[in-house]
């Protein structure tokens, strides 16, 4: 049987030749985000490895670059860039261009590797930082990380303990228990809030062995040393599961919004009119009185503050019977 040209091009090939066509054309400008990974998989129908492939081509062709907090993004083009039709009537194959030197193996550091791992996971999410893509990234091949990190499991694991380890734990720290299991706890919400991946990592049935995040756990209970040990662990689990429990919406929220370009509140603001809809029908009367209240501000945040102060006077009736 014989295929045409179009048909034996690879599929990665295709979504970059398609994302390039779309820089070219002003559909994507210098700063736009351009589909994760996650995306590129459900709009073109292909496996996440040829996703990545497609995204680390774009990025050795200098058109899209990863940013932490935010994704992949068009890059800003420089002067001597090629004018958008130049680049339209290019073929939808990878540029060859100079590439660095490859770092030797003596070079090559799991510290390296997870740093690396860390920033890709911070701007794409969890699932993409691969170790075919974290060797793209620090531009080895493949095979050359596993001298240094097992595999990708043992790679997230050490991923975490590097985030959980950015914590500082102030010394002596409050003295009260309350004061102090309330900072211990926000030093866990802050680490999910920079990393929202990590919530996906952390497990209260089958806790992965984080020595930085056990640092943050014990330090926060150190003022509770006084309770039956079987009542401190539950104390302490209680916390990290609320934080952790809060924390799971983050990445699924910024994955949802890099996806669609539409964030919690364009959506939210999007199904007003039904939300109104619903309620009107009178079975709901608690959403009903929440009509009109332009001063209520819902959000992770405000749902981790009130919950978390409702969790320590809890706690405080445990503690103080």
């Amino acid at each position: 049987m014989i295929r045409s040209a179009a048909s034996a091009e690879p599929p990665y090939l295709r979504i970059v030749g398609e994302i390039r066509r779309r820089i070219a054309a002003g559909e994507l400008a210098p700063g736009d985000r351009v589909p994760s990974t996650r995306g590129i998989t459900q709009e073109f129908g292909v496996a996440m490895a040829t996703a990545t492939k497609a995204l680390t081509t774009l990025r050795q062709e200098g058109l899209v670059q990863a940013l932490a907090g935010i994704g992949t993004v068009v890059a800003e083009r420089g002067p001597h860039s090629s004018p958008p039709a130049a680049r339209a009537a290019q073929p939808a194959r990878p540029v060859r261009q100079p590439r660095p030197a490859r770092p030797s193996d003596g070079e090559l550091t799991r510290e390296r590797i997870v740093l690396a791992a860390i920033a890709i996971a911070d701007a794409e999410g969890l699932q993409a930082a691969s170790m075919r893509r974290v060797a793209a990234e620090l531009g080895v091949a493949a095979m050359a990380l596993y001298r240094h990190v097992p595999g990708k499991d043992e790679l997230v694991v050490l991923m975490a303990d590097e985030a959980a380890g950015r914590a500082e734990l102030p010394e002596p720290g409050p003295s009260g228990w309350r004061d102090r299991l309330e900072q211990g706890t926000r030093l866990q919400w802050e680490m999910y809030r920079r990393h929202p991946w990590l919530a996906q990592v952390m497990s209260t049935t089958r806790p992965p062995l984080v020595p930085n995040a056990m640092a943050v756990v014990e330090w926060s209970m150190r003022a509770l040393d006084h309770l039956d040990p079987a009542d401190m662990i539950h104390v302490a689990v209680t916390m990290v599961n609320y934080a952790r429990g809060t924390a799971v919406n983050l990445e699924a929220e910024a994955e949802a919004e890099h996806a669609t370009g539409i964030t919690s509140q364009q959506y939210l603001d999007a199904n007003d009119a039904a939300m109104r809809a619903i309620v009107a029908s009178g079975r709901f009367p608690m959403y009903s009185s929440l009509a009109g209240r332009h001063d209520l501000e819902i959000s992770l945040d405000t749902i981790f503050e009130f919950g978390l102060r409702r969790l320590l006077d809890g706690i405080e009736v445990f503690v103080t019977r």
